[in-house]
């Protein structure tokens, strides 16, 4: 079995809250999946964010070790990579401020997921049939405990694991392999049974 990939765990609230701003989340992603850019080819592939912004937000998320430089170029033109291939935290914090603070990136994440499925509903007459095919949504009910539910994300964790692996493996990718993003969310759908403790 293959080594999970490298990820980094915030914990200052400073760190979730400066990572919860959409565009430097962007452009993390666009770090993961293209390799080293410029701040230039990243507001290139946004598209909605100057050159200018994007050099503010990588040096931003390089605060926090979420990127580096990767060496060479100059100003706006040196490349920089991501640090990690996933960023976690801790989803329930004793801590009020770090609290606080993972609410909100937890919800910028929600947005982030709202917006790219709507972007791929509105393009997704720019696909072939298989890919419109392929591409799904769904959910399932489940009757889990905690514990079980914590043992179902760790297998859907490993079945995705080989997949998540090829985007940093040099090399080209398979044949009409295209990037995609697995959303996937748990959580109760019913209140919590009285007298359980928050």
């Amino acid at each position: 079995m293959s080594e999970p990939p490298p990820a980094i765990r915030l914990t200052d609230p400073r760190a979730l809250r400066a990572y919860a701003h959409p565009t430097r989340m962007a452009l993390v992603g666009l770090l993961r999946l293209h390799g080293p850019l410029t701040a230039t080819r990243a507001a290139e592939l946004l598209g909605t964010e100057s050159v200018a912004s994007c050099s503010f937000h990588l040096r931003q998320l390089a605060k926090y070790g979420l990127v580096e430089e990767a060496g060479g170029g100059r100003g706006r033109e040196k490349p920089w990579r991501a640090t990690a291939a996933f960023t976690s935290w801790d989803a329930a914090p004793a801590d009020p401020e770090r609290a606080a603070a993972t609410e909100a990136l937890q919800r910028a994440v929600l947005d982030g997921y709202f917006a790219r499925a709507t972007s791929w509903l509105l393009h997704r007459g720019e696909s072939s049939p298989e890919w419109r095919e392929a591409a799904s949504f769904g959910d399932s009910a489940v009757l889990v405990t905690a514990a079980e539910l914590t043992e179902l994300e760790a297998r859907v964790e490993e079945l995705i694991r080989p997949y998540a692996e090829r985007l940093g493996r040099p090399g080209p990718p398979p044949a009409g392999a295209r990037a995609v993003q697995l959303i996937r969310l748990a959580v109760p759908t019913d209140p919590a049974p009285e007298g359980e403790a928050p």
